[in-house]
């Protein structure tokens, strides 16, 4: 069976930017130069760079054309960490802004897993986390008073909260429960990860604990859609056996804009 042009178009882009010859951020081709150079329609050299968006090689700018995307690193995700370590492990540089810490009430699903009454006291720090300069997520994290005031006089642009409670206080976090989710980015979330209202977040909540199982913060981070996905490797074994190889997440180092 002969393979659409479309594909073949797509397949020789693929090729390029495979090989090196075309670097993330490199405007490709309009449609129409593509159509030219191919002596195809419009609408199959659009097709070819649909193909391409749709296998995260390429990504499309409103009105000024389509790039090639960021060439991803990956990391293995195997033991909890914080997200330097993950920033790091990927190769990225990663980099915090506080823009707001201070105490508020409880909302009814962050008091459950906390242990808490709903509308108690509660602190909640939200911060910006960039990588390699571009920001990627923005973090929510609600934390008791205990453990919200060992942090207040800290610098949490410059420390995670697990290195401050582990080194600075001796406080272990030996646990982490993850609940992973997908959300469209609201006012403020659009303004400060630089994206679309709408856009697509990938949303990882994570309940944190120190020994005895005692939680010490909940926290809702909002990836960028574009620049963060994850890989899960499975086997096919035996019931009740471990199926899981691997769980990687893949980042992307910036943005093409």
């Amino acid at each position: 069976m002969p393979i659409p042009l479309y594909r073949r178009i797509g397949d020789e882009l693929r090729s390029r930017i495979e090989a090196g010859e075309l670097q993330p951020g490199d405007r490709l081709p309009s449609e129409l130069e593509l159509a030219r150079t191919y002596n195809v329609s419009r609408i199959t050299s659009r097709q070819a760079l649909d193909l391409l968006c749709s296998q995260g090689l390429v990504v499309r700018k409103q009105g000024m054309g389509s790039f090639v995307a960021a060439h991803p690193v990956t990391q293995r995700l195997v033991r909890l960490t914080d997200f330097v370590e993950d920033m790091v492990e990927a190769g990225l540089r990663p980099e915090s802004r506080v823009l707001a810490f201070e105490p508020d009430n409880a909302p009814v699903d962050i008091a459950e897993r906390l242990g808490l009454s709903p509308g108690g006291s509660i602190y909640r720090l939200d911060r910006l986390r960039l990588a390699d300069t571009s920001p990627i997520a923005l973090d929510c994290t609600w934390l008791p008073p205990p453990f919200g005031r060992l942090l207040v006089d800290q610098d949490l642009s410059g420390r995670t909260i697990y290195e401050i409670l582990e080194q600075d206080y001796g406080i272990p976090i030996v646990m982490g429960e993850y609940i992973i989710g997908a959300d469209v980015a609201d006012d403020v979330q659009s303004r400060v990860l630089h994206v679309p209202g709408g856009a697509p977040l990938l949303v990882f909540e994570r309940t944190s604990f120190t020994a005895s199982e005692k939680p010490i913060y909940v926290q809702k981070r909002f990836y960028r859609a574009d620049r963060v996905q994850y890989r899960l490797t499975l086997q096919r074994t035996a019931p009740g056996a471990s199926m899981i190889e691997s769980f990687e997440p893949v980042f992307s180092r910036r943005s093409a804009s």
